[in-house]
């Protein structure tokens, strides 16, 4: 009997294969597409995923300004930031985050789906957002993904 295949497979820095992916966000919900950005980026998608590793890819997220929230969510909803200092809590709602820039809205729904640790912080830094359908990452030779055919 081959011992071999019975060992668990760790990735490492020498083992991952970090790919560029394009995820086009026009007509998108907002928290099903920060949840698979969120799963992309974590690398849950690949086979060799490892829970305290970088694995997971670098995401350009393009059309961001054509993201949608149903309902009232644009002028109801609200985020809560504290500034650590008395009467320093600041309330912001997705609307105002967006005319701020539609990639401050993303980034905040998406980093609030990443692990709360250095990873975490590490893997924020992958993901790149764009409005309309430029972007400066042509070098990398991205491939465009459907969001929607990803679970």
């Amino acid at each position: 009997m081959d011992t071999l295949s019975y060992k668990t497979i760790s990735a490492n820095n020498a083992t991952i294969d970090k790919q560029w992916v394009v995820v086009n966000a026009d007509g998108q919900h907002l928290g099903r597409l920060a949840s698979k950005v969120a799963k992309l980026l974590r690398g849950k998608y690949k086979p060799n995923y490892t829970p305290h590793v970088d694995c997971g890819d670098n995401v350009i997220i393009i059309n961001a300004d054509k993201v949608v929230l149903t309902g009232n969510k644009w002028t109801d909803r609200i985020y809560f930031t504290y500034t650590g200092y008395p009467g320093g809590q600041k309330e912001n709602t997705p609307a105002s985050l967006m005319q701020k820039g539609s990639d401050r809205l993303l980034k905040k729904v998406v980093k609030g789906m990443l692990p709360k640790n250095r990873l975490g912080a590490k893997l924020i830094t992958n993901l790149h957002v764009y409005d309309g359908i430029t972007h400066k990452h042509e070098a990398q030779q991205p491939k465009s993904i459907d969001i929607n055919s990803l679970k």
